[in-house]
């Protein structure tokens, strides 16, 4: 049965639905203007889209960082989401590091993030499969779900080149493949910030009624 603490006022769900609705659409227009206005950055390092993406995830990041060192809820969880989050933020500055620092520099940075959190994890194990049963039946959890399959698994087999190729035949380009993947990948980013500003509202309610 859902604790009482996790119930969400039907006013609430509106206007919070509200206000993702406007935050999608707000990138997506991004999206539109970029491919109308912008035909050499299309879907590249430079192009509103990557831009987008990298952004969503540093606001993510930054909100599992804060839940996990400032709200003492759910510390365990909070940081293999900032440890994952923040792998994902670096990973995608992988063309910019490997051009201005040093090729396959991400995937050091991300092994340096990445083998503390789960040092901190591992030592906290039982605290951690509490807090992650007590988290998993949440409305953030089903989010973040939804975010990790779009971006890591969806996005990834729709956006083959082979794919589009058998659509489109003879005339495939690759900013067809390019697009398709890359749009899918902020669409899951997104899905996961909204999963991170849920879970700070279920702490916050938790908090409050504690």
């Amino acid at each position: 049965m859902t604790p009482s603490t996790d119930i969400l006022r039907f006013r609430h769900i509106c206007l919070r639905a509200l206000l993702y609705i406007l935050l999608i659409g707000a990138l997506m227009q991004g999206v539109y203007l970029e491919a109308l206005y912008l035909p050499e950055r299309r879907f590249s390092e430079t192009g509103f889209t990557e831009l987008a993406q990298s952004g969503v995830l540093l606001a993510s990041a930054m909100l599992a960082l804060y839940l996990w060192r400032q709200r003492p809820e759910m510390p365990a969880v909070c940081c293999l989401f900032f440890a994952f989050l923040g792998a994902s933020l670096i990973r995608e500055q992988d063309a910019w590091l490997d051009q201005y620092v040093a090729e396959n520099t991400w995937k050091v940075l991300v092994a340096l993030l990445i083998l503390p959190c789960l040092f901190y994890v591992i030592r906290r194990r039982h605290v951690f499969i509490t807090e992650f049963e007590g988290y998993a039946n949440s409305f953030s959890f089903g989010l973040f779900a939804a975010g990790f399959l779009t971006t890591y698994v969806f996005s990834r087999l729709y956006g083959r080149g082979e794919m589009w190729e058998a659509v489109l035949g003879d005339a495939y380009r690759r900013v067809f493949k390019d697009a398709a993947e890359e749009v899918t990948e902020l669409l899951g980013y997104t899905l996961m910030l909204v999963a991170m500003i849920e879970l700070f509202l279920l702490i916050r309610r938790r908090l409050k009624r504690s």
